[in-house]
């Protein structure tokens, strides 16, 4: 990749928050972008300034919704220094989605070489407040200037980054969560296993039931038979028996293969649970609940790392979960992860990417 850096005019670059990062909200001063065409393929890779785009309106991404991202963060070591988790399994899962969606994709290792030269150039943005991290937002959009059902001819490729807090209001303390019984997010065999943007619009609906009930998030079901438990919309979901058996449901297509997911599975085992993945059939898992052989429920993703769940809501019921307070499985994994990804612990399994800035 020949990649240009953009000069650009120090009076006129935004200076860091130092805190209230929100999550979401707030951009650095500087973006990657590529563009590709079967003529040229991938070219005119550049790192310049944070702005806006200018697409007719014919562009196929506003019709079609062909598009992908990823999500994936940078640490700020207690040595200044920045990591990287697992930057390769999100590069992998970029090509995955763009292969699912019809989309070229892109050289692993350049996008990862690009995102890492993005983040030297911004490293000031990378936060020093513990809980705080630098979201990093790899995009792909269909861009040819067309109407018709097909895969576009043309794409953007670009990744903004900026500096977040905690994904949820509650922080690390319980969320409450609303079980769908009647909507259902994707099915196996559709898209449910790419990170592409119409996962998200489907839950938006039931998603803004579930605030006016007074939840956070929402819990899918399978598409199916609407018996057996998913995901949560912006994280896998786990299950913890009698404190010493974590399980996730299986990955049957139409559930995001987290990363951090992944990561919880691999820790789990090493920290000496008995991890599993299993279906989780809805009803037994409440009865389960009630009976107190589910001692703990947690999501898992990068956005909100580990989650503790307080409670679910399904069918006009509650089910408290652990007297709504986090559950030691979930203490432990949050503290490990953290500890791996700041730099606080050993790293033992090779996780991190150390960026050197200092």
């Amino acid at each position: 990749m020949e990649l240009e850096v953009v000069e650009l005019d120090p009076t006129t670059l935004k200076t860091p928050p130092t805190e209230d990062f929100g999550f979401g909200n707030k951009f650095a001063n500087r973006m990657f972008s590529q563009k590709y065409s079967p003529e040229k393929g991938w070219h005119g890779a550049k790192i310049g300034r944070y702005e806006n785009f200018s697409l007719p309106p014919s562009t196929a991404v506003f019709h079609y919704a062909q598009e992908i991202f990823e999500g994936t963060k940078a640490y700020r070591r207690a040595d200044g220094n920045i990591n990287l988790f697992r930057p390769w399994e999100n590069m992998k899962r970029f090509n995955n989605s763009a292969h699912r969606m019809s989309m070229a994709m892109v050289d692993a290792e350049e996008h990862l070489s690009a995102i890492i030269k993005l983040i030297e150039l911004e490293h000031e943005w990378v936060p020093s407040v513990p809980g705080a991290s630098l979201y990093i937002r790899p995009t792909m959009i269909a861009t040819e200037p067309a109407l018709g059902v097909h895969a576009s001819s043309d794409y953007l490729h670009f990744v903004i980054v900026g500096p977040v807090g905690a994904y949820f209001k509650e922080g690390f303390n319980p969320v409450p969560v609303y079980i769908s019984d009647q909507y259902r997010r994707a099915v196996r065999g559709g898209v449910g296993d790419a990170k592409t943007g119409g996962n998200y619009a489907a839950s938006l609906f039931v998603g803004e039931q579930a605030k006016q009930k007074g939840y956070s998030q929402v819990l899918w079901l399978d598409a199916l038979e609407g018996r057996y438990v998913e995901e949560v919309g912006a994280m896998n979901i786990c299950f913890v028996y009698e404190g010493k058996k974590i399980v996730t449901p299986p990955l049957t297509g139409s559930i995001l293969p987290g990363i951090t997911r992944m990561s919880v599975l691999e820790l789990g085992r090493d920290l000496g649970y008995d991890v599993a993945e299993e279906p989780v059939e809805v009803n037994e898992m409440l009865a389960d609940l009630k009976s107190g052989k589910i001692t703990e429920v947690f999501g898992c993703g990068t956005a909100a790392v580990i989650a503790p769940v307080g409670k679910f809501g399904y069918q006009d019921e509650e089910y408290i979960i652990n007297n709504y307070e986090p559950g030691p499985v979930a203490n432990k994994l949050y503290d490990e992860l953290t500890g791996i990804q700041y730099g606080r612990i050993p790293d033992r399994f090779n996780w991190t990417l150390t960026i050197d800035v200092n």
